[in-house]
C-alpha cells in the first residue's frame, strides 16, 4: 500500500513519517512537501504546495491513502481554501482513503474563528471523497510547554477565564494518525486526539511550579488586557487576534475533551514538561 504525508515537512508531518516507517506491512511512505530534496530514504519525497493546486494532483498520484495536515497560515479564509484544495485534488488523483487532521469541537464558524477553516475542510471531505476519516486533535503539550515558559517570568500563567484542557503530545496524536493510515475499518469515522486528563489553569500553574521550583499562579484577564499585552511585546495584528482566538478557545471549553484515541499517560504529559522546561 502506497500511503501520503502531506505537509510532511513540518513537525507533525515529520512525526507521522517516522511512526509509519515503524509499522509492519511493508508500506510505501510518500512525503509531500515544499522541499522534497528534505526527504530522506527510504521515504520518496514529492513536491506539493497547498497554495499551487496543480502540483497536489501529481504530488497524490497513485496513493492508495492520504493524510492532509493543514497549515498555520494566518491569513482568514487561506487556510480553509488549502484545505478544500488539498482534498479536490486527492479525489481527482484517485486517492482511495483520505484522511483528514481537524481540531477537537469543530463546528460551523465563519472566519476569520479559530476552526472556520477546520470546519470547511471537514465538509468538504465528507461531501467528496470516496472514503475518509477525520482525526481531530487536542491542544499541543509542546505549545503549553511554550506558553509555559513564557510565564516564568514574571511568574503569572493567564487565561481569558478559568479552564481545563486535556493537553496531548504531538507525538500520540502522530501515532493515532498513523494507526489509522495502516489500519482498517476507519472509514467514516471521526476520532478526537487528546491528553488523558483535564487540566485546570490553576493545575497547569501547579505544574509548571513543581517541574521548575519557581512559583507561578494562574490569574484571569480580560480580552482587553490580553490584546495590550501582546501589543506591547511587538506582536503584529494578525498573531495577536490569533492567540486571542485560541485563548477564546480555552475559554470557551473547546479543549475540554478527553478521549482515549491517542494513548498517553499523565505520568508522559508531566515528563514532557520536566523535558522541556527548566529544572529547579
Amino acid at each position: 500500500m502506497k500511503i501520503g504525508v502531506s505537509g510532511a515537512s513540518g513537525h507533525l508531518g515529520r512525526a507521522v513519517v517516522s511512526e509509519l516507517l515503524q509499522r509492519a506491512g511493508g508500506h510505501e511512505v510518500v512525503a509531500i512537501t515544499r522541499t522534497p530534496e528534505s526527504v530522506s530514504a527510504p521515504t520518496r519525497g514529492r513536491f506539493g504546495d497547498y497554495n499551487r493546486s496543480e502540483s497536489l494532483a501529481e504530488a497524490y498520484a497513485g496513493l492508495d491513502r492520504l493524510l492532509v495536515i493543514t497549515t498555520v497560515d494566518p491569513e482568514p479564509g487561506k487556510r480553509g481554501a488549502q484545505n478544500v484544495a488539498a482534498i479536490d485534488a486527492a479525489v481527482r488523483a484517485g486517492v482511495k482513503h483520505v484522511v483528514f487532521m481537524s481540531a477537537v469541537s469543530t463546528r460551523r464558524e465563519e472566519e476569520p474563528a479559530r476552526g472556520a477553516s477546520y470546519w470547511r475542510g471537514e465538509q468538504h471531505l465528507v461531501a467528496t471523497a470516496p472514503a475518509w476519516t477525520i482525526l481531530r486533535m487536542n491542544f499541543y503539550a509542546e505549545a503549553f510547554v511554550q506558553l509555559a515558559q513564557a510565564s516564568l517570568g514574571q511568574g503569572v500563567l493567564t487565561g481569558l477565564a478559568e479552564n481545563r484542557a486535556a493537553f496531548v503530545a504531538r507525538g500520540d496524536v502522530a501515532a493515532a494518525a498513523a494507526g489509522i493510515l495502516v489500519g482498517d475499518g476507519h472509514e467514516g469515522a471521526i476520532y478526537n486526539a487528546t491528553g488523558p486528563e483535564r487540566l485546570s489553569g490553576a493545575e497547569r500553574a501547579g505544574v509548571i511550579a513543581e517541574v521548575t521550583g519557581r512559583p507561578v499562579a494562574f490569574r484571569v484577564i480580560t480580552e482587553e488586557q490580553l490584546r495590550a499585552g501582546l501589543t506591547k511585546a511587538g506582536l503584529p495584528a494578525g498573531a495577536v487576534n490569533v492567540v486571542v482566538g485560541i485563548q477564546a478557545s480555552f475559554a470557551a471549553g473547546a479543549f475540554e475533551i478527553v478521549t482515549a484515541t491517542s494513548s498517553a499517560s499523565a505520568a508522559g504529559r508531566r515528563r514532557l514538561s520536566a523535558t522541556c522546561l527548566p529544572a529547579r
